[in-house]
């Protein structure tokens, strides 16, 4: 069959989890049944590259659309390129889209090509009401297209049987239209890989046990939740925050005055501002004691498969699909979130859920070989349950089910 890709990320343009996804599942579905699918990427950037069946194509517009206020500069260049994405289809049997930036895409592809429509559900917009910050007003007609595009969708991927339950209560989308597909990883990428050279490139003590944050700085990974938990862990914790790529600056300011109060002599924080190459982030993970993921909004968090993958113990807020993850007392401990309204958003009481993340980590930290058990159960469950190859070959059959 002939796929079409619809996304913002792709290599080297990735910044979170569903980029990530996108990158390994175009190579797997390129894969299956000797290369027999065509698989057309449109992304955004300035990608222009084919590799058999795979053909990747950035749409980067020189012409920045006018906008009445700042913040909805993004969500007009966003419209453009996604017209720019539905004019350049030619011919497709399935047209799949990943987040709100390339859903207009998708829903004039279906029209215009009759290709029938896929979406996955790496988020959704009205969990995340602190995006106000970042698009304005615009935020409400992301909402909108995001709502529009899943009520005309053929098929809806989601990546949890949360966000199942999600997508229907939100969307009125028929459980029918709904397969669970979980995220996936490369176990043989992600792996167990030391390097202390690395670890002292970036300023962190590699005779320390230490405590790894990875992920964007915005209000949905929880990180300042973690920040103020630093004040609660046990004297002389080394603490790494491969955190980058803020949302806003208000929300980088905020950021970096929690550091700054949370620093002094019982704990070391180390703050790595750049968005770390790959091997660098495995070596990370490889190295820590502790993975932390105190995200207040998850739909699956691809992050902890990481580490799991890298035979490190996870703390992370028992949110979203994590739990589908991450299982409390075998590969981690899972903190419970009582959080504010219907979805996973800010929780009730900060203070105590910062409380609760330290004494989980500190927990962990104490406990060395229960901390390995963990990181073992972890690496295990990865690999029986989360390869991207079983993944692209339950895509495909959803596809397939929807062309029948």
């Amino acid at each position: 069959m002939n796929i079409t890709i619809l996304t913002n990320e792709y290599p080297p343009n990735v910044y979170g989890g569903a980029g990530v996804h996108v990158e390994y599942l175009t190579r797997e579905l390129a894969r299956l049944d000797d290369g027999a699918h065509g698989v057309d990427v449109l992304c955004f950037g300035e990608q222009d590259e084919s590799d058999g069946n795979l053909r990747v194509r950035g749409v980067n517009p020189s012409y920045l659309p006018p906008a009445q206020d700042a913040r909805h500069g993004k969500f007009m260049d966003t419209m453009q390129r996604d017209l720019i994405m539905a004019g350049s289809i030619a011919e497709a049997d399935i047209v799949h889209g990943h987040t709100w930036y390339s859903h207009l895409a998708g829903c004039l592809a279906q029209q215009l090509v009759g290709a029938k429509l896929v979406l996955t559900t790496h988020s959704l917009e009205p969990h995340r009401p602190w995006k106000v910050e970042q698009l304005g007003t615009a935020y409400h007609a992301s909402s909108w297209i995001e709502k529009t595009a899943y009520q005309n969708a053929d098929g809806v991927i989601a990546v949890s049987e949360s966000m199942k339950q999600d997508v229907h209560d939100l969307y009125d989308v028929p459980f029918d239209r709904i397969r669970v597909i979980p995220n996936g990883i490369d176990p043989d990428q992600y792996r167990p890989t030391l390097d202390e050279d690395v670890l002292r490139s970036h300023g962190v003590d590699p005779a320390k046990p230490f405590v790894l944050f990875v992920g964007r700085i915005t209000r949905q990974k929880g990180i300042i939740h973690l920040v103020n938990a630093i004040q609660h862990l046990a004297p002389g914790t080394q603490v790494v925050l491969c955190a980058g790529a803020p949302d806003t600056e208000e929300i980088e300011q905020e950021m970096t005055e929690a550091v700054e109060q949370a620093q002094g002599p019982d704990h070391s924080i180390v703050w790595v501002r750049e968005m770390l190459p790959r091997e660098d982030v495995i070596t990370m993970y490889s190295h820590a004691a502790v993975f932390a993921c105190p995200s207040v909004y998850e739909p699956f968090g691809i992050i902890n498969l990481e580490a799991m993958a890298c035979e490190t113990a996870v703390v992370a807020s028992a949110v979203g699909g994590i739990p589908s993850v991450v299982v409390d007392g075998e590969t981690g401990l899972l903190v419970p979130l009582e959080a504010e309204g219907d979805g996973d958003f800010e929780p009730v009481d900060p203070d105590q859920f910062s409380r609760d993340l330290a004494e989980a980590i500190n927990a962990l930290m104490a406990d060395p070989d229960r901390r390995d058990a963990m990181g073992q159960a972890g690496r295990q469950r990865v690999e029986e349950q989360f390869s991207w190859r079983a993944i692209a070959r339950q895509t495909l059959d959803f596809y397939a089910s929807l062309l029948d």
